[in-house]
């Protein structure tokens, strides 16, 4: 049974001034390697062979040193409605943004890894209040993950991505919404499928832009593009003699505690370990910033310093790397969208496999991995027009 609202308490986002003096002196005072040897190559994604370029983390740094300003982020949560609640012990935050519409339908959005809240801000007021009255509205809520932002940093193993699952469904049962539809990138499309496959009494359907295959399936009768999208994603996660692109992952999988001092020690660290990421994993040729402003990348590395969860939020690969349940099956209606920057693309006869009722698939021409951040008013169409399609396939 849900539990009463009078279990969510409002929250505010505040740093204190000391902790945001203590970072712009620990970046002044940063200790930063050689330049790379790659450093001859022109623009392009040579230039981040050995990672983040000296000269581009030297401007980053001195950006967020002189002129990031958190306390608009702050002004930003705030504004969107921010609450916590504690679920099997854990502090979970989450933002929560009601409709004014009558018609609006409760929407859960799920974020991942190296991203946060962070990923869905700019979008939430859109999904909510569209200026569009034909276009669909949404009660957004988005739970910051287990050990990332405000939500508590667990001290024991089992929050696993099956357990967030059926807390994101405590979650929206607490708030009034006992069925909803559900949307995620990344973990959060892993955490969506969960839902999907366990929770369809609650589930209206979902949308997801990292779509799941089950294990052992072959080529056989895929067309040559998607051979193309298989061999990609094999090639992401075995990597090649000189390229081992998941290499992240597995330090995070295996030894989570080992990386998370210098993630929690240094904000030069922590900075260089996402930012990374955000550079290859986004639809561009050079430099994430070419699609991303480089405030919004600095609201989510910021939350983590300041909320000091880059070693917690490292412990989802620990607990839940490769771990979705092979058997599992999606029965409510979904809607699948595959960008072409993505890291996996899971081609289309694979999804069918685990999501039986695939109701609308989507192949943009631009997006990678982040898609609200790099293109948001696409992701908002799109999201629309997908979940639109979902409840129409509900009736």
């Amino acid at each position: 049974m849900p539990r009463h609202t009078s279990d969510v308490q409002a929250f505010e986002a505040r740093a204190t001034d000391a902790d945001l003096d203590d970072l712009r002196a620990r970046l002044a005072a940063a200790r930063l390697p050689e330049a790379e040897t790659v450093r001859g190559a022109g623009p392009g994604p040579r230039r981040w062979e050995q990672g983040v370029p000296l000269a581009d983390l030297v401007e980053v740094v001195n950006h967020w040193r002189t002129g990031y300003d958190w306390r608009a982020f702050e002004a930003r949560l705030d504004a969107i409605g921010q609450f916590r609640t504690t679920i099997d012990g854990l502090g979970i935050h989450f933002l929560h943004r009601r409709s004014p519409r009558a018609d609006a339908t409760p929407l859960l959005m799920t974020h991942g890894w190296p991203d946060s809240v962070a990923r869905f801000t700019d979008v939430i007021d859109d999904l909510a209040d569209p200026k569009d009255a034909d276009a669909p509205a949404f009660h957004v809520v988005a739970p910051s993950l287990p050990g990332f932002g405000y939500s508590d940093r667990p001290a024991t193993t089992g929050w696993g991505t099956e357990k967030i699952a059926a807390a994101w469904v405590e979650l929206m049962g607490r708030l009034g919404y006992g069925t909803f539809l559900a949307h995620g990138g990344d973990w959060g499309g892993n955490i969506t499928t969960v839902l999907g496959g366990r929770f369809p009494a609650h589930v209206l359907g979902i949308h997801t832009t990292f779509a799941e295959g089950v294990p052992g399936l072959t080529t056989d009768g895929l067309t040559a593009a998607e051979r193309e999208w298989a061999e990609e994603t094999r090639d992401f996660w075995l990597g090649t003699a000189t390229r081992h692109r998941a290499a992240y992952a597995k330090q995070q999988a295996t030894r989570p505690q080992t990386i998370g001092y210098a993630l929690v020690d240094s904000p030069v660290g922590l900075l260089a370990w996402i930012l990374d990421k955000f550079a290859e994993w986004t639809d561009t040729e050079d430099s994430p910033f070419e699609t991303i402003p480089m405030d919004r990348i600095l609201d989510d590395v910021t939350l983590y310093w300041l909320t000091r969860t880059g070693a917690s939020a490292a412990r989802i690969y620990y607990e839940s790397h490769n771990a979705l349940d092979p058997e599992l099956r999606v029965d409510v209606p979904a809607a699948i969208t595959a960008y072409p920057r993505d890291v996996e693309k899971c081609p289309r006869p694979w999804a069918q496999e685990r999501y039986r009722q695939i109701v609308r698939w989507n192949e943009p021409e631009k997006g990678g991995h982040f898609p609200a951040l790099e293109v948001p008013e696409y992701f908002v169409k799109d999201l629309r027009e997908g979940l639109a399609a979902v409840l129409a396939a509900r009736g």
